[in-house]
């Protein structure tokens, strides 16, 4: 058997996830014959069915559910050498850091600060993106090492953590709920995440509502607390660093902390990459001294950082 094509590899890609020919070609730019044609040759060279068809629907075998896990992988792993090897070839390389706005714990800029006094470190870069989207960002080589909140899809990944935090519910101030100082899950009955979520049913990718393609940002999800038309579940630092007067923040007891964390390639061998995990490492551990030390007026609406960082040298 002769080895696989990158070409038979997408088109496989688009086949079974669309599960259904035509919009695979749509999807690719192409006929829907010769599409057809390269995966009825690929099964043959593979000795599988990889789809089970019918008039109505087109479905994986157990064949084609393993294939599509490694296709992805190594179409990841294309994509990515090519990134990397045209940042490799720059003029003026840089170290790629990709993060969210304000997910930060603000850390963000002490870490620049340290990071920039190593021998090793290049100038920076900062990649941003949406929430959820660095760790793909670092698998596809557009970035070198990330600022992510965890848990995560780490496949291909090392992590280290650098603090953990409280999440609270922000909400419309003139929400009744916002009366009460202290909040469950299944209060927030009715009220719906940026994503279109249920609010009740909490978070799965930290933090929940930044899927959402109606407010990128910060500022709009914000905008669209305040009117009542959403909550949002925000990290206790970015509650510190927004306060609004139409926005309320409540703990909500049964909602996980959030840990920060910084990520990078598994296989990445870069000195840069290598001088920011200790910047952030670094940044984070006095950062975490100082929170420890009591506040002479802490503000009662806010909760402090709760590290349960446990550094690896």
């Amino acid at each position: 058997m002769s080895g696989l094509e990158v070409r038979q590899l997408r088109y496989f890609v688009a086949v079974a996830e669309e599960l259904h020919f035509g919009r695979a070609a749509d999807r690719l730019g192409m006929a829907q014959p010769p599409l057809s044609r390269t995966i009825r040759d690929l099964e043959r060279q593979l000795g599988v069915t990889l789809f089970e068809r019918t008039t109505r629907q087109v479905r994986l075998t157990g064949a084609g559910e393993v294939l599509l896990r490694d296709a992805r992988t190594a179409l990841e792993a294309v994509t990515a050498a090519a990134h990397r090897a045209r940042h490799a070839g720059s003029t003026a390389p840089r170290l790629r850091i990709a993060l969210k706005a304000d997910i930060d714990g603000g850390l963000l800029p002490q870490i620049l600060d340290t990071y920039g006094t190593d021998p090793a470190a290049l100038p920076p870069e900062l990649v941003l993106g949406g929430f959820g989207d660095q760790p793909q960002v670092l698998r596809d080589g557009l970035a070198d090492v990330a600022l992510v909140l965890r848990p995560m899809d780490d496949r291909g990944l090392d992590s280290e953590p650098l603090l953990t935090e409280a999440v609270l519910v922000a909400m419309a101030a003139t929400d009744p709920l916002a009366a009460r100082t202290e909040l469950c899950l299944a209060d927030l009955a009715g009220r719906n995440l940026p994503s279109g979520a249920p609010a009740d049913a909490g978070r799965t990718t930290p933090p929940a509502p930044g899927a959402t393609r109606s407010a990128s940002n910060l500022s709009e999800i914000f905008s669209l607390v305040e009117t009542g038309s959403i909550v949002f579940f925000a990290p206790a630092s970015v509650a510190r660093r927004n306060p609004r007067p139409g926005v309320a923040y409540r703990s909500v007891s049964d909602l996980p902390d959030c840990t920060l964390a910084v990520a990078w390639p598994q296989d990445a061998r870069s000195p840069a990459v290598a001088a920011f995990v200790r910047a952030a490492r670094s940044t984070a551990a006095h950062h975490t001294h100082a929170e420890s030390t009591p506040s002479p007026s802490p503000d009662p609406r806010m909760f402090p950082l709760r590290s349960k960082s446990a550094w690896r040298e």
